[in-house]
């Protein structure tokens, strides 16, 4: 009975959360078009969101699209189908490797910072000194951080694109002796904005509000303490992070039935 008895609290809990989480959405979606239209708290979250992610994501978009070349090559060559190189790696980041990635690391980068800078605006009470002075603080604060992570996702994904391209190019053209019009027919041939580029960028934008909200969320849900602040940054990495990776799974089996 105590297992039944916790599993029941935890499915509630649960569903409260959820609902938690849809109200603080439609909160988000009110103010969003509340005047005024903050554009300097926007561009300053869209530096340190989009901008200061630019490295980290540049660099792991060509060393996965190196990995993925090296690896096709050599499994492509066992079929004598080596020259579909370009098709393979073009495919794979576009429609999966690049939109789940990408997630994943500015998740672990902006998600995470959005979330302990909420925290401590909460623990330091700063979010009720905007409400005494009759400042909303998902107007104010969140609106600018989740709007950033919704504009900057699809435009970081497409930079992780664009550099795993050259990685897997650079490994089977360069290193590998692949011929350069094969890899870029193949890849050309293969690649259809309707069905790959369109779902990625579906994909990241969906990520992007996902991340988005999950971070603020937690944030403005964390314990006023440094311990609170630590957990809520944890908690927005692990679930943002699942939440990512199931959710590209309906979308890849909804768009295929589309």
């Amino acid at each position: 009975m105590n297992a039944v008895t916790r599993t029941g609290a935890l499915s509630i809990r649960f569903v409260e959360a959820l609902g938690e989480l849809a109200i603080f959405q439609a909160k988000i979606l009110v103010n969003l078009f509340k005047p005024p239209f903050r554009a300097k708290l926007l561009s300053k979250e869209l530096h340190t969101q989009g901008v200061l992610s630019l490295s980290i994501v540049c660099i792991s978009g060509l060393a996965v699209g190196m990995v993925l070349g090296l690896q096709g090559y050599y499994t492509l060559s066992r079929f004598g189908s080596a020259n579909m190189l370009g098709a393979m790696v073009g495919v794979a980041l576009i429609r999966e490797l690049g939109p789940v990635l990408t997630a994943l690391l500015v998740t672990g980068r902006a998600g995470s910072a959005t979330t302990a800078e909420i925290g401590t605006m909460v623990a330091t009470e700063q979010l009720d000194g905007l409400r005494m002075m009759s400042i909303e603080p998902v107007h104010l604060v969140v609106v600018p951080k989740a709007l950033a992570m919704l504009i900057v996702m699809p435009l970081l994904c497409s930079l992780f694109n664009v550099m795993g391209i050259y990685g897997g190019y650079l490994v089977g053209v360069s290193l590998m002796g692949l011929d350069h019009g094969a890899f870029m027919n193949s890849m050309e041939g293969s690649i259809l904005f309707s069905d790959d580029i369109a779902i990625s960028l579906v994909k990241s934008a969906v990520f992007g509000a996902l991340v988005g909200l999950i971070a603020t969320w937690r944030g403005c849900t964390s314990k006023p303490t440094s311990a609170g602040v630590s957990a809520a940054t944890t908690s927005t990495v692990v679930v943002a992070s699942v939440s990512i990776i199931i959710i590209d799974y309906f979308l890849t089996a909804l768009w295929g039935f589309a």
